[in-house]
C-alpha cells in the first residue's frame, strides 16, 4: 500500500491556498487519497490587495478544484477579462491596440496577418483577426444571457479580488480535509542530506513533512533562508521595481460602466493598469524609482486617476523581478513570490503560481524519489518564466518614445534581451509564423546556460515553447507596436489596399453586438452586482 505524503505549505494568499485546493482535487479523488496537506501561515504578515487580473489559464484551475464560475465570482467580486487595451506605448500620443484572448483560425493555412501586412494598416491588425477589441470598446462582455446561449463565449479570464480569492479557496481547501493552522513559524529542523524533516512555531507545533511547499513571498523562509537557493535578477530588462495602488469605491465614484478588460496605459516611468470589479476600481502605477520619487509618482497616478481620488490613500508595493536559480530542491518547493515574479503587465502574477501547482500535481512524487521529479519540473518552470520574460520585455523594447530618460533608457540596446533580439531581426527577414513556436530558437539566440547556484540540473539555455503566448500574442503586440511598417514599405509599396475585417470575424462580431449584453448589466442580472448610480 502506498505511504500517504505529507505536504507542508508554509504561507497563505493567494499562492498558498491555489497550491493547497488544487493539489487537494488534483491528488486525493476517485476515492483515492494521495495528500495529506497541512498550511500553517502566519496571523503576523500584512495582506495586500490590489485587484488582480488573470490569463485564460485560470478556468482550467477552477474547473479541477470545482468552483461554479457564478458563484466565485460572487465570492471574489470578480468581473470578466477578455483583452489587454495598450495605450500610448507606440509614440506616447494616445495612440492604442489590443490584445485579445481569443482569435478565430478558419483556415488551415492561416493568412490573416500577411493580408493586413500587405494593407494600408488603415484598421487596427487585432480588429481585423477578432471581434473583442470592437466588443471591449462597447464595453461588452465576452458571454451572453444564462437564457440566451445562442452561439459559445468568447475566450475570457476574470479581474478579481486576490484577497478574497484566497479566503475562497481557504473555506473550500478546508471543508475537503486540508489542515490550516494560523501560527508563526520559527524554525526549520534540516538533515544531514539537506531535506527539510519539519517545522516549528510559535504556538509549539512541530509539523513533519515529504514535501514543503514555500509559499512565503519574497521572503523566501525556506527555499532562501534555509536552504540558500539563489534569486536570480532580471532587472537589466524590466526596470520597474515598485508600484502604487489607489483602489475607488464605486459608492465615492462610479463612470456607468464595467470594463471587460484590463487597461495599461504607459506613463512617464512605467504604465498604469486599471482593473475593474464589482464594487471598485484598482489602479496601480508600475514603475522605476530610478527614475522618480515616490511623491512625483503619487501625483502622476493622481492625476490620471482624476480629482474624485484625491482624498483616498494611496499604497507602495516594492517588487523585485527576477526567479529563484532552482524552484524544487531537495523536498522543497518554491510557489508564488518565492519562487519568481515578473511585473504583471500580461497579467502572469496569478499564473505563474498556477503554473507552478499543476506542474507540481503532475510531478507528484509517489515515492520516496524526487530529484528525477525535480529536474524536470525545474526545466518546465525556467522555461517558461523565461518566455514570459521575453514577451514582456518585448513590449518596451519596441517602443519608439523618446520623450524622457526613462524611455531612452528602456530603448537603449542591452535592455532588449538576446533572445529577443534573436526573434526581431530573424521575423524582419519573414513575419512570424506557427513554425517559429515549434522551437522559438533562431540565429543570434544566446547560448548562455542557465545558472547553476551551485545545484545539480538542467542547465541548458531555456527555450521559449510557447506554453502561454504564441503567435496570435505575438502578432498582437508586433503588430500593435507597428512593427515591420518599413519593410512592408520595402516589400509591397505604400499603394497597398485598405485593411480588411476576416468575414467569420464580421459575422461573429454582428452576432455580439445584437445579442451580448453590456458587461455591467450581466454582472447585475447574473452576479447580483448593486446598481450604482454613475457619478
Amino acid at each position: 500500500m502506498k505511504r500517504v505524503k505529507r505536504v507542508v505549505i508554509v504561507g497563505g494568499g493567494s499562492a498558498g491556498w491555489m497550491a493547497a485546493a488544487y493539489l487537494d482535487a488534483a491528488l486525493n479523488n476517485a476515492g483515492l487519497r494521495t495528500a495529506d496537506i497541512t498550511l500553517v501561515e502566519s496571523p503576523d504578515v500584512p495582506r495586500i490587495g490590489v485587484g488582480e487580473a488573470t490569463i485564460p489559464s485560470i478556468n482550467h484551475v477552477l474547473a479541477v478544484i470545482g468552483l461554479d464560475e457564478v458563484e466565485f465570482m460572487k465570492r471574489v467580486d470578480a468581473t470578466y477579462k477578455h483583452a489587454i487595451k495598450y495605450v500610448n506605448w507606440v509614440d506616447g500620443k494616445g495612440e492604442s491596440y489590443y490584445h485579445a484572448f481569443g482569435r478565430r483560425r478558419t483556415e488551415p493555412l492561416d493568412t490573416s496577418a500577411e493580408q493586413w501586412l500587405k494593407s494600408d494598416r488603415s484598421l487596427p491588425f487585432s480588429e481585423t483577426i477578432s471581434a473583442q477589441p470592437v466588443l471591449c470598446e462597447e464595453m461588452i462582455g465576452p458571454r451572453a444571457m444564462p437564457e440566451d446561449q445562442d452561439g459559445p463565449p468568447f475566450t475570457y479570464a476574470f479581474h478579481m479580488n486576490a484577497l478574497k480569492f484566497a479566503d475562497y479557496l481557504c473555506e473550500v481547501a478546508t471543508s475537503r480535509g486540508v489542515t490550516h493552522h494560523l501560527d508563526n513559524m520559527t524554525d526549520v529542523d534540516i538533515d544531514e542530506g539537506g531535506h527539510i524533516r519539519a517545522i516549528n512555531t510559535q504556538g509549539g507545533l512541530r509539523l513533519e513533512g515529504d514535501l514543503f511547499i514555500d509559499c512565503t513571498g519574497f521572503a523566501a523562509l525556506l527555499i532562501e533562508k534555509r536552504l540558500g537557493v539563489e534569486w536570480i535578477d532580471c532587472s537589466q530588462w524590466l526596470l520597474s521595481n515598485r508600484a502604487l495602488t489607489i483602489q475607488v469605491p464605486y459608492e465615492h465614484h462610479y463612470p456607468g460602466y464595467i470594463r471587460p478588460n484590463t487597461l495599461a496605459t504607459a506613463a512617464s516611468a512605467g504604465w498604469i493598469w486599471e482593473i475593474p470589479l464589482q464594487n471598485r476600481r484598482a489602479w496601480g502605477y508600475v514603475h522605476s524609482s530610478d527614475f522618480l520619487s515616490e511623491d512625483e509618482a503619487e501625483a502622476e497616478l493622481r492625476r490620471h486617476v482624476g480629482s474624485f481620488a484625491d482624498d483616498l490613500d494611496a499604497r507602495f508595493v516594492p517588487f523585485k523581478v527576477g526567479y529563484r536559480a532552482k524552484a524544487w530542491v531537495n523536498n522543497c518547493v518554491a510557489i508564488g513570490l518565492s519562487g519568481g515574479f515578473i511585473e504583471p503587465l500580461e497579467s502572469t502574477g496569478l499564473y505563474l503560481s498556477d503554473l507552478a501547482t499543476v506542474m507540481l500535481a503532475e510531478h507528484f512524487p509517489r515515492h520516496d524519489e524526487m530529484a528525477p521529479l525535480a529536474y524536470r519540473y525545474n526545466r518546465i518552470i525556467a522555461d517558461r518564466f523565461h518566455e514570459i520574460l521575453d514577451f514582456i520585455n518585448l513590449h518596451y523594447c519596441l517602443t519608439r518614445r523618446e520623450d524622457n530618460d526613462y524611455w531612452r533608457e528602456i530603448r537603449r540596446p542591452e535592455r532588449t534581451h538576446d533572445r529577443v533580439r534573436a526573434k526581431l531581426d530573424y521575423w524582419r527577414h519573414r513575419p512570424p509564423s506557427m513554425a517559429d513556436f515549434e522551437d522559438a530558437w533562431f540565429p543570434g539566440s544566446p547560448e548562455t546556460p542557465l545558472p547553476t547556484s551551485g545545484l545539480a540540473g538542467d542547465h541548458r539555455p531555456p527555450i521559449d515553447t510557447a506554453g502561454v503566448f504564441g503567435l496570435s500574442s505575438y502578432e498582437a503586440i508586433l503588430y500593435g507596436m507597428d512593427f515591420l511598417s518599413s519593410e512592408c514599405d520595402r516589400w509591397y509599396g505604400s499603394d497597398r489596399p485598405p485593411s480588411r475585417v476576416l468575414e467569420p470575424v464580421a459575422k461573429r462580431l454582428s452576432h455580439a453586438l445584437n445579442t451580448f449584453p453590456r458587461h455591467d448589466e450581466w454582472l447585475k442580472r447574473v452576479c447580483a452586482m448593486p446598481d450604482y448610480p454613475a457619478s
